[in-house]
């Protein structure tokens, strides 16, 4: 069990109520916090104790993986929990923050223990982090530990700028960059079945992978998020983070130990080995930007990316990235990664294709029959599973030879109840198991290799491909497989008559 006070910097914000609230009732309900915690919830607006703790209800009910009504275990588990308005750029605020938090410790005999989570604009995290040491908010005895969401910078520059202001308060080890779909359970279970079964890892390179695609695509467009999107982008918003983690997590080597630093260190060295572009004309080669126009979204006529608020209407920011990556070393070398993610695309889904090469064209069975690609398919998100499809006799046939999968669905079991990422990333944090946040050298390589392609596309504008909305995605992004013998597969959702290109023969 953990104890500690948890300070949620942005409490009455969209994170707090559909995540974070909602992540510290399922850990009490499972016995991982205990009695000896407490949360302090921080925002500008005024808020009383009981309007607070109704908003903590609210955010429960609805977005809650248990169910909650007002009773005496209700009552127990809001008593700790506080509200108090601050100005964070008011220092002195932060000695009256301090103040409540020794209260809440003595009360609740925390030990000292603090955990600051910053759901704040990146620019603030380095005056908040200073003004918690001016404040005395760490001159406490136990740990000390600060949790920041992405987006970590704008690119390497301001990334850099951004870790030094908030490394001359917080050493690098107490510091948690949250990624969520480093929590999620099936990005967890990759290294699980890669390193636990012996009929994966051995196959686990190029000598029998022949590519592995990474799609993580929305339904949505940017929603209420224009301002800050226009200045973002699919790249920055999703290629730097979650794709590139994706990646690292599919291509690393076992780490020596079960430590966290031994997990973060072969994450790193997959970076380190993602082959640079040396030029503009490498980057348009290699990778694909589209924008949204306007279509039809499950029945439903929605506007292009340029007439949604807040955005520029002669935007050229991408809401669709696509790219062939190569990891540089001797396990991958020759094996092409390719990753897609986009906005307004058919489906909702995250997930991994591994794609096996096909048996000799010379076995006999491959001259007589048209074979199917063996594929190993990872489930993230919405839907958590595996999927392996191989190729088998039809039952009743002289020798016809079909695709048969294997489908382990992991949500779809009765009952189950998986963690949400925040839980356990919160849980993790507290813990100070740093397994699956990002350290600075992956944050500082991942922007290194993004920064590389926002500077090939910033020298012209021709490339950037409009799609309808409800496709996916240019036309160019099929063309970019096609060129190498492959194509993508259909995603969770997406039927194989959805896809509209020929299958490429090898």
């Amino acid at each position: 069990m953990t104890n500690a006070v948890f300070l949620i910097f942005g409490a009455t914000g969209d994170l707090a109520r559909r995540k974070l609230f909602p992540a510290f009732y399922a850990l009490y309900r499972e016995r991982k916090l205990g009695d000896r915690f407490a949360v302090i919830g921080l925002a500008r607006r005024p808020r009383t104790n009981e309007q607070f703790r109704e908003d903590l209800l609210e955010s429960i009910q609805e977005f809650a993986r248990y169910n909650v009504t007002k009773d005496e275990q209700w009552s127990t588990f809001a008593n700790h929990f506080e509200y108090m308005s601050l100005d964070i750029n008011n220092v002195d605020g932060f000695r009256q923050l301090s103040e409540l938090t020794n209260q809440l410790d003595a009360k609740f005999a925390v030990g000292g223990n603090r955990l600051f989570y910053l759901a704040l604009a990146p620019e603030l995290f380095g005056s908040v982090a200073h003004n918690l040491k001016a404040g005395g908010m760490l001159d406490s005895e136990g740990w000390h530990r600060l949790v920041i969401e992405k987006p970590f910078g704008y690119d390497l520059p301001s990334a850099e700028k951004l870790n030094a202001e908030i490394r001359e308060v917080f050493d690098e080890q107490d510091i948690y960059r949250i990624d969520h779909y480093l929590g999620k359970e099936m990005v967890q279970n990759i290294n699980v079945v890669r390193f636990a079964n012996a009929f994966f890892e051995p196959l686990w390179n190029n000598k029998y992978i022949s590519n592995i695609q990474i799609t993580l695509s929305e339904t949505v467009g940017v929603e209420e998020r224009g301002g800050y999107y226009d200045r973002s982008g699919a790249l920055r918003d999703m290629g730097q983070n979650h794709m590139l983690q994706m990646l690292a997590v599919m291509a690393m080597e076992p780490p020596s130990r079960l430590h966290p630093e031994d997990t973060r260190d072969e994450k790193v060295k997959v970076l380190r080995s993602l082959r640079g572009f040396q030029s503009a004309s490498e980057v348009r080669a290699n990778t694909v930007r589209g924008q949204y126009a306007s279509g039809n979204i499950k029945g439903r006529q929605v506007p292009g990316y340029r007439q949604e608020d807040s955005v520029n209407p002669e935007s050229t920011t991408e809401t669709y990235f696509a790219a062939r990556v190569f990891v540089d070393n001797f396990r991958w070398a020759g094996v092409p990664f390719y990753i897609r993610t986009g906005k307004r695309l058919p489906v909702k889904t995250t997930e991994v294709v591994v794609e096996f090469k096909n048996v000799p064209n010379n076995v006999y069975l491959a001259k007589k029959h048209k074979l199917d690609s063996n594929l190993l398919v990872f489930r993230v998100n919405p839907m958590e599973g595996i999927y392996l499809k191989m190729n088998a006799k039809q039952p009743g046939s002289e020798g016809t030879i079909i695709p048969v999968a294997m489908d382990f669905c992991q949500s779809c079991q009765v009952g189950l109840n998986t963690p949400e990422a925040y839980e356990r990333l919160l849980y993790d944090a507290a813990r100070g198991d740093s397994t699956y946040f990002t350290r600075w050298d992956e944050v500082a390589l991942a922007w290194k290799y993004v920064d590389k392609i926002a500077a090939g596309w910033g020298e012209r504008t021709d490339d950037l491909y409009l799609y309808p909305a409800g496709t996916w995605g240019p036309e160019r992004a099929q063309q970019m497989l096609a060129e190498d013998g492959f194509r993508w597969w259909p995603v969770q959702g997406q039927e194989e008559d959805e896809v509209t290109w020929e299958f490429v023969q090898r």
